[in-house]
């Protein structure tokens, strides 16, 4: 059993295609299939079958799934951490959702490397779906924002990592005062903002989210429009173009301004959590760990939540090195 093995094994059992697995190899599929011929030889297991499409794991094949995940990653971990040990010692590999990026990563993150001596940061914006992968592979030391969501039909939480929520939300209903339904009186069933659009963020509205699952409990199926930034989606908002389910901190100034309002919507609003997450206590670094301390502490709270001024990435210290809307 060699790690080239083990890696090829990882990518099969989590892309489900071993001509997928090949193509992100750069390698040929009858190099994946030998591969995959000795890790069967050796563990005395076929691992897989083929199935309609791709392959289905067998138990033997499901349990060495997680032992080469693992495996793979800590590989990885060490050979990183052994060629940057000198110069990267405080750096951080930060993967976070686009509510989170856009709105708090900003204030906290500058923060934080002024508060923590020699930290630097990496952040990249990802789907919440691809955070439990990356961290698992160790690609990125955190996550921040969404919660990994658990694939269905499995446990709430995931095993090997650890989310810790460390900000609470509201989601509220806004509109621009001429829009029809800023003059609505009473409350509003969610029903009668469907004859409007719904504006969001790149992420949209996430099924795994508390606003996910508060609108899955409704039945409805608005029409969601997806802007590159949810402040492009505020902006459509206040143009009288549509409503949008907004952050309440972050609306709350321009509500009382009358710039825009409030909509009654029953059910509302919405709350919701931002997490940290990493790698169980054993396996995550020490930087990633103070980070994930330092995001519950009262001053990280003030400064994501203050008024006035930029939140976001679009306005970072030298030290922030950041890929948007990746």
């Amino acid at each position: 059993m060699t790690l080239g093995q083990l890696r090829t094994f990882a990518l099969v059992a989590r892309l489900g295609s071993l001509h997928a697995a090949a193509a992100a190899l750069g390698v040929s599929e009858p190099a994946v299939s030998a591969a995959l011929a000795a890790l069967r030889q050796d563990l005395g297991d076929p691992l897989f079958v083929r199935a309609s499409g791709g392959i289905t794991l067998t138990p033997g094949g499901r349990a060495l799934a997680d032992y080469a995940q693992e495996i793979v990653g800590l590989a990885d971990q060490a050979r990183w951490e052994v060629g940057n040990a000198k110069n990267d010692a405080g750096r951080l590999k930060i993967a976070a959702t686009a509510p989170f990026a856009e709105h708090a990563a900003g204030r906290l993150l500058d923060l934080f490397t002024k508060r923590v001596p020699g930290a630097s940061v990496d952040v990249v914006v990802v789907v919440a779906e691809d955070l439990a992968g990356l961290l698992l592979e160790r690609a990125y030391d955190i996550a921040l924002g969404a919660r990994p969501p658990a694939p269905a039909g499995s446990p709430a939480s995931i095993p090997g990592l650890v989310s810790v929520p460390f900000l609470r939300y509201q989601r509220v209903f806004v509109a621009a005062p001429a829009d029809p339904l800023g003059r609505a009186h009473g409350p509003l069933a969610a029903e009668r903002l469907l004859g409007r659009p719904w504006f969001a963020g790149p992420a949209g509205i996430l099924e795994s989210s508390e606003e996910g699952r508060w609108l899955a409990g409704l039945g409805i199926a608005p029409e969601i429009i997806r802007l590159s930034s949810e402040t492009d989606a505020l902006a459509a908002v206040r143009a009288g173009e549509g409503t949008m389910l907004a952050l309440g901190h972050i609306v709350q100034a321009e509500v009382a301004d009358g710039m825009l309002v409030r909509l009654p919507v029953v059910g509302t609003p919405v709350p919701g959590l931002w997490w940290a997450s990493t790698l169980d206590q054993h396996r995550t670094t020490t930087m990633a760990q103070t980070l994930k301390r330092f995001v519950g502490t009262a001053d990280a709270t003030a400064a994501m939540v203050a008024r006035g001024g930029s939140r976001g990435l679009e306005r970072r210290g030298s030290k922030f090195h950041v890929a948007l809307w990746s």
